[in-house]
């Protein structure tokens, strides 16, 4: 790590005491943490995997950095492919396993062939990361037809002392439902949603917040995608910060878990700088108007593909939602 972009130690320490938000059974939740999706590896069916020229650092030297900047929050996935360089960095990192959150997710291809592949998953996952429990464990994407089954085999997993708590991910309120009514146990302690000012779906949070849901944010950052907005840059000035971390306290005001990622430390530095100060209602309501219609669109054209990704009915539209929430 260069010295130019260390964090100061006042930096860091505010990062190791972030806020928390509590889960259903109370556990303190980190309000940010650290993505590791395309973090020193991209899967070959990733988005925009061909447009990239490659990571240029490894997992393991990017997760490094991260706990040293102050991270203790990290979102792993079996899709993401780099929990073993993930386990690396935080053997290396000599940070004790009780001041890490850990959250993972079972990927569709898994999820589809059932009860004893997510447990074979879950164990090389802990095996990876060099643990024998996760703290957070989440459904990647409602399999149609599968993903109740599934998040029963997690419930499982859970009285086995393996997962702390469950969760979903990329669910609509149509996918929660039918969970609800068909048999589970306990109700999903988090949803993993794509959250940001440009895809604010508020009717879907709102729902999710009102039955206890903490929702984490991925692509909060919009993937870089919309640093030169206006409005950003207009109350970035105000507050004299940059647009990534507007949209980073947009984020933390609303509630939200904050997922922001880099492979540059001092991005990560930067992200990080969204608890020292406060939006106005104002400019939370101006921010929150920047959806536009066809985002929800590209959105549900987006779940419908996404959610029988991987598996033998990858690219059909078979028990796929078509009218979601």
């Amino acid at each position: 790590m260069s010295s130019s972009s260390t964090p100061t130690p006042e930096q860091k320490q505010a990062l190791l005491s972030c806020p928390t938000i509590a889960l259903r059974d109370g556990t303190p939740h980190p309000a940010i943490g650290f993505g590791t999706y395309k973090v020193g590896f991209i899967p070959a069916s990733a988005s925009s995997a061909a447009a990239s020229d490659g990571p240029q650092r490894t997992a393991e030297e990017c997760i490094r950095d991260a706990l040293e900047v102050g991270y203790r929050f990290l979102e792993c996935a079996e899709f993401y492919g780099n929990e073993s360089e993930v386990g690396k960095a935080i053997k290396a990192s000599g940070v004790k396993r009780e001041d890490l959150f850990l959250c993972s997710k079972v990927w569709t291809t898994t999820i589809e062939k059932g009860d004893e592949a997510i447990r074979a998953r879950l164990d090389q996952t802990l095996s990876d990361l060099g643990t024998d429990y996760v703290d957070l464990y989440l459904v990647h994407w409602p399999v149609p037809g599968k993903h109740v089954d599934a998040y029963k085999t997690l419930e499982k997993l859970q009285n086995e002392g393996k997962i702390r708590n469950i969760g979903i991910s990329n669910y609509a309120v149509e996918d929660y439902k039918e969970l609800l009514d068909n048999g589970i146990t306990s109700k999903p302690a988090v949803n993993q949603i794509e959250i940001n000012p440009f895809l604010y779906r508020k009717n879907t949070i709102d729902y999710f917040q009102k039955e206890g849901v903490i929702l984490q944010s991925y692509r909060s950052l919009r993937d870089g995608k919309a640093m030169d907005h206006p409005t950003l840059a207009k109350i970035g000035a105000v507050h004299s910060k940059s647009p990534a971390q507007i949209l980073g306290r947009w984020c933390v005001q609303h509630g939200f878990v904050y997922m922001p990622k880099s492979v540059k430390v001092g991005r990560m530095v930067e992200n990080a700088l969204v608890f020292d100060f406060e939006l106005s209602k104002d400019e939370m309501e101006e921010l929150d108007g920047l959806t536009e219609s066809d985002a929800f669109s590209t959105f549900e054209a987006l779940y419908r593909k996404c959610v029988n990704r991987g598996t033998s009915k990858d690219g059909t539209m078979d028990g796929v939602k078509m009218d979601i929430t």
